[in-house]
């Protein structure tokens, strides 16, 4: 990438008031257009094997070529890290805690293109034009609900199983990735994120933040506010700007 391609960004993530241990990571890559944030789930350390399993692979992804080899790529290696969690799981089938798994969302941005890639319930947003638009859908029961039983939000998340993951890196054998494309416009803002941000965040307070004048002070506006609330969860973040 040429500078003038190169994009800004701060990445953060905080284990919140309540965890003792963080199964939150991110990837922080600007110079190649690459982004990440994974939230690990999974008994013991499981979550956190995995999460940062899915960063420390991704940041070896030499990243050649243009931007549908970059795009194949990252889906490769996510497939890859898929079937590597599931033999873990196999081989370490004896152990009563023996979920090893991962959510993820992934940015990758070259010129005028850019994509999102997901499984779970880690969201991608786009801040445009004064308005904040959610790219990913989440991978749960309350979307499936929402989506094919034509259920509300409100009964939707009267389910006593509404957080489910229905998708996640290591939770199944065979891996459906959500894949977003779409051009990219100047003064456009990206967020990268994990349940535990947006779930202590109203959608105003993530757009004032992304409407900030640099990545980094966006990202501290993100963290005072979710960590001024209950922040029962692990937090990550990664803010990108041009």
């Amino acid at each position: 990438m040429n500078s003038a391609d190169v994009w800004r960004s701060a990445a953060r993530t905080d284990p919140g008031k309540v965890r003792a241990r963080n199964e939150d990571a991110f990837l922080e890559v600007p110079e190649q257009g690459v982004w990440a944030v994974a939230d690990g789930m999974g008994g013991h350390q499981g979550g956190d094997i995995a999460s940062q399993l899915i960063v420390s692979s991704l940041a070896q992804v030499p990243w050649q070529g243009g931007f549908d080899e970059r795009l194949k790529a990252l889906r490769l290696c996510l497939h890859w890290i898929n079937r590597r969690l599931g033999q873990e799981l196999t081989v370490n089938a004896a152990r009563p805690d023996n979920v090893m798994g991962s959510t993820v969302v992934a940015l990758l941005i070259e010129g005028k293109r850019a994509a999102c890639v997901w499984a779970g319930d880690s969201r991608c947003y786009l801040w445009r034009k004064q308005r904040l638009y959610q790219l990913s859908r989440d991978h749960t029961l309350l979307q499936q609900l929402i989506e094919k039983q034509q259920m509300s939000v409100e009964e939707a998340s009267a389910h006593p199983a509404a957080r489910a993951l229905t998708r996640a890196i290591g939770a199944t054998a065979e891996l459906r990735l959500g894949v977003l494309e779409l051009d990219v416009y100047p003064g456009d803002a990206f967020l990268l994120c994990s349940d535990g941000l947006y779930q202590e965040l109203s959608s105003d307070a993530l757009g004032d933040a992304l409407g900030l004048a640099s990545p980094q002070v966006a990202l501290q506006c993100l963290f005072d506010g979710a960590l001024s609330g209950a922040a029962r969860d692990n937090l990550a973040a990664v803010v990108i700007q041009q």
